[in-house]
């Protein structure tokens, strides 16, 4: 949220920014969101205000789900004014509102504002339109990184088609957790992985203990090395994990190297029993 609003002001179009997130995304459609985040004010008038949906501007957003305007706040009549005294206490005057949405549910509003009466057009519209874009691809990657992390973190089944949904579910978590900003959340994401590389495999394909401590590989060659055991194509594996079709072979010929490997299906077995891969 804080780097959303940072870029919107950066663009000089919109002084003033501010939002916030609903409490709970896997609740109900949201009913109420607070003003946690504020970039360029003057006051903290803003700070916490409760918007309810339908309420002003930003709870018309929260109700459409699409942006809205107004030229200037105090005199419109295209929306209610519960919120007058915090946005006069500011000086705002033209104010927009963009819903942000993930998954067709709204999970906050970003606001842009001037302190002069000025019809908001286009270009500063855009500017906070793009800002939300990239904040709900950031919440999106959060979300299936904490869904993915509950999955991780369930025992798991002796049912060998279970085994291979742990087994995706550790390439989708490190293809994750490089796009996750959020360090705390980046580590739980690659502990989680750890765990499900080391975890026992079921009676039916027994793991045997690696004689040898496995080797050494980086965090990007396991992350090359789990996407080709899913099936991927290097093509594919370059696309997921957001590098050249070049680099994926690189990192995977050094895999092999290190593993003892002279092919793919080698380098994956090999990966599996020193415990590097589930």
């Amino acid at each position: 949220m804080r780097a959303a609003l940072l870029r919107m002001r950066r663009s000089g179009l919109l002084p003033v920014a501010f939002g916030g997130l609903v409490p709970s995304p896997a609740a109900p459609p949201a009913r109420l969101f607070r003003i946690t985040e504020l970039s360029g004010t003057d006051t903290e008038s803003l700070r916490g205000l409760a918007i309810s949906t339908g309420n002003g501007l930003g709870g018309k957003a929260l109700a459409s789900a699409r942006p809205c305007t107004v030229t200037d706040y105090r005199s419109s009549r295209v929306i209610s004014h519960e919120y007058d005294p915090a946005v006069a206490s500011e000086g705002l005057r033209s104010v927009l509102a963009v819903p942000i949405v993930v998954h067709r549910r709204v999970r906050g509003v970003l606001y842009g504002a001037l302190r002069v009466p000025y019809a908001i057009g286009d270009r500063p519209l855009n500017v906070a339109l793009d800002a939300a874009r990239e904040l709900e691809q950031a919440l999106a990657v959060r979300d299936e990184a904490h869904r993915l992390l509950s999955f991780a973190q369930a025992p798991v089944a002796a049912d060998p088609r279970a085994w291979e949904e742990v087994r995706e579910a550790h390439t989708e978590l490190r293809s994750l957790a490089g796009r996750i900003g959020d360090v705390h959340l980046r580590q739980q994401l690659l502990s989680a992985c750890a765990k499900l590389a080391a975890a026992a495999a079921p009676p039916e394909q027994p793991a045997p203990a690696p004689a040898v401590p496995p080797p050494h590989l980086t965090a990007r060659e396991l992350d090359v090395l789990a996407a080709i055991a899913s099936g991927a194509t290097n093509a594919a594996a370059a696309t997921r994990l957001r590098l050249r079709p070049e680099t994926v072979k690189s990192y995977l010929r050094s895999a092999m190297r290190k593993l003892g490997a002279h092919t793919r299906l080698e380098a994956v077995v090999a990966a599996r029993r020193s415990g590097l891969l589930p």
